[in-house]
This record gives C-alpha cells, sequence and structure tokens, in this order.
C-alpha cells in the first residue's frame, strides 16, 4: 500500500485504506496481519493513529485485536452490514447477487410495512415528498431526471412518512444499497429506468389511506426484484463452471 496523502484525517484513511482491504480479501480470515509495528512503517505514521484506526475496524466487526494473539480479521459474518462503510466497501469491492438478494429480502420486511404506515399516518407534507419523487421518476422516463436518484427518493420519502424512528433511520443505509440494487435488477430486468406506474400504485394507495394495497403494492415491486435475482442466481449455479454470482 501507498503512503497516505494529507487531505484527510490519518486516522480514517488509515481505517479506510485497510477497511476496503479486508472486505476485498486481500487478508483472508486465519490468514496473517500486519502488527501495529508493521503497520506503524507501512503507513509511516504513528501507534497511536494505527490504535485508533484498528479500533474503528473492531467497532466495525471487521477485525479483533486481542492481547498476545494480535490482529486477526472476522469472517463475514461477524461484519457490521449496517456500518455504511463496510455497506459501501463490499458493494464496491466485493457486489455478489447473493448480497443484493439479502439486501431485497430485508427490504422486503420493512418497505411494505413501512408503506402500511404511510398510510395511516397520513402526513400531507410526507405525502407531498412521496408525490415529489414520484414526479422525478416520471420526468426519468422522459429523460430529463436522473432515474436512480429518483428511485432512491421514492423509496427513502416512503421510509419517512413512516414516521417510525427506526425506519427513518435506515434510510441512509437503504439509500447506499439501492445505488447498486436498482442498477443491479434494472439491468436484469433489461431496462433503463423503474417502471413510473408501478410506483404510482405505491403512492395512490397512501394517499386513499388504504393500508393493505399499499403494503401489496411495495410488496409487488420488491418480490419482482427478488424474482429476477433468483433467476439469475438459478442461472448461474447451471453454469458448467459454477462460477459465484458477482456482478
Amino acid at each position: 500500500m501507498s503512503k497516505l496523502n494529507g487531505g484527510r484525517n490519518l486516522t480514517h484513511q488509515v481505517t479506510y485504506t485497510l477497511g476496503a482491504a479486508i472486505v476485498r480479501g486481500d487478508y483472508g480470515v486465519n490468514e496473517p496481519f500486519p502488527t501495529e509495528a508493521e503497520l506503524c512503517e507501512q503507513f509511516d505514521i504513528s501507534r497511536s493513529v494505527i490504535r485508533e484506526a484498528v479500533k474503528m475496524l473492531t467497532a466495525k466487526g471487521l477485525i479483533s485485536s486481542r492481547p498476545r494473539q494480535g490482529i486477526r480479521v472476522q469472517p463475514n459474518s461477524s461484519w457490521n452490514m449496517f456500518d455504511e462503510d463496510v455497506l459501501q466497501w463490499t458493494l464496491t469491492s466485493r457486489p455478489s447477487l447473493e448480497l443484493l438478494r439479502e439486501f431485497t429480502e430485508l427490504r422486503i420486511g420493512l418497505e411494505p410495512e413501512a408503506a402500511i404506515l404511510a398510510a395511516r399516518k397520513q402526513n400531507s407534507a410526507n405525502i407531498s415528498r412521496i408525490h415529489d419523487a414520484l414526479r422525478r421518476m416520471e420526468a426519468a422516463e422522459r429523460g430529463l431526471d436522473d432515474p436512480l436518484e429518483a428511485d432512491i427518493a421514492f423509496h427513502s420519502s416512503i421510509l419517512l412518512a413512516s414516521e417510525n424512528r427506526f425506519f427513518m433511520q435506515l434510510r441512509n443505509f437503504i439509500q447506499t444499497a439501492l445505488r447498486a440494487s436498482i442498477a443491479c435488477t434494472n439491468q436484469l430486468k433489461g431496462v433503463e429506468v423503474a417502471s413510473e406506474s408501478d410506483h404510482r400504485a405505491v403512492y395512490e394507495a397512501i394517499v386513499a389511506g388504504d393500508q393493505t394495497r399499499a403494503h401489496n403494492a411495495m410488496l409487488a415491486l420488491l418480490t419482482e426484484a427478488l424474482a429476477l435475482i433468483d433467476a439469475s442466481l438459478s442461472a448461474r449455479e447451471n453454469t458448467p463452471d459454477g462460477v459465484s454470482a458477482t456482478l
């Protein structure tokens, strides 16, 4: 690895560099990991900076650091996938259909329920925000807006309209993952933009206060995405070389 530049906090630079390398697979589980002294020499920085970076990576679940055991890479089952850095590194370095399937399964557990709450709460300002996002999607179909950002805005606005603080605090996480997920499912579907009419069904149900219809309309969007991912996974599993479903 190259020496760090001075444009960013050194601790964060080390954290990002090592974190991305771990997620990329440069350091495997049960494989040797540099000691603090070796990292100091490698990055040409003080031990205090390295120790802070190690603490940050430990908090993200990527490594463990114990006396007499040294630094060890944790299996990916221990990684904090709700950490935006870990999620971003994973989507950038090791994107896979398996990962996107898990994310879509999470969305199925969250977004239809958020649509129910939005239909129940009937907050006019929040519903107006959903409508604005829908209008952006309509403009995107005519090439007048960014289709990915419009789609993300729609789904984020429904989480906000749920007025559930837990759902609302997941918005940044959802937005980060949606950038990869939507692009992938649109590619699998053979389209460049998401269907505004399919999303309008969710909006109209929310406006009408029809909780069941809002739930079902959102569920239909997500189960279609899941079916596309499953079909692609199945096709790749049947290839002669059995290649992992990496994007």
